[in-house]
């Protein structure tokens, strides 16, 4: 297995809708495989494959008690749509490609996902709060949406605005608190 590099704004590759998976095969399942081991790296609870620069609708999320082995509870889905949504829930929300931003984002509180696994079977899940959230958020990146496309143009462009300034002084980002990663 290996890491992948986690492409982040405003990397164009992140505003491209991904491609449907045609054949569920050996190089799909080490696709999934590298992104769990990059989403936990990193460490964050969801990767979707264009954030790795692959344009395939795939995602793996993990959102595990902390005291429970990372991988044992990992969802790894191909070709995920909802199908349906159901009322309406704020969340504060992260992202692995937005560094250094958290903010609060309307999302629908309960959805219905149609996939594919690693073993081409379909499955549905039925997913609430937080799950239907980073569902939400995932999904999202296939289609070519950042969370910060979900946020008010005035935080927008602040975050803009900042990563400029860094930019121009020769500096990354830095992550000293850790938030809730998507």
């Amino acid at each position: 297995m290996a890491l992948l590099r986690i492409l982040q704004y405003p990397d164009s590759a992140l505003k491209q809708r991904a491609r449907p998976v045609e054949n569920i095969d050996g190089q799909v399942a080490e696709l999934i495989e590298n992104m769990a081991e990059t989403m936990y790296a990193a460490p964050g609870v969801g990767l979707a494959a264009t954030q790795v620069g692959i344009d395939r609708r795939v995602i793996v999320l993990d959102l595990r008690p902390e005291d429970a082995e990372p991988g044992k509870h990992c969802l790894r889905l191909i070709n995920p749509e909802i199908a349906e949504r159901e009322g309406e829930i704020v969340w504060e929300e992260g992202c692995l490609s937005v560094p250094e931003l958290t903010a609060p984002v309307r999302r629908a509180r309960r959805v219905l996902v149609r996939g594919w696994t690693a073993e081409e079977r379909q499955v549905q899940i039925e997913a609430e709060e937080l799950l239907a959230v980073a569902l939400q958020h995932e999904i999202d990146h296939l289609d070519g949406t950042l969370f910060l496309d979900r946020l008010s143009r005035l935080k927008r462009d602040l975050y803009r605005a900042r990563r400029r300034k860094l930019a121009r002084q020769g500096r990354q980002s830095s992550s000293a608190t850790r938030p809730l990663l998507i």
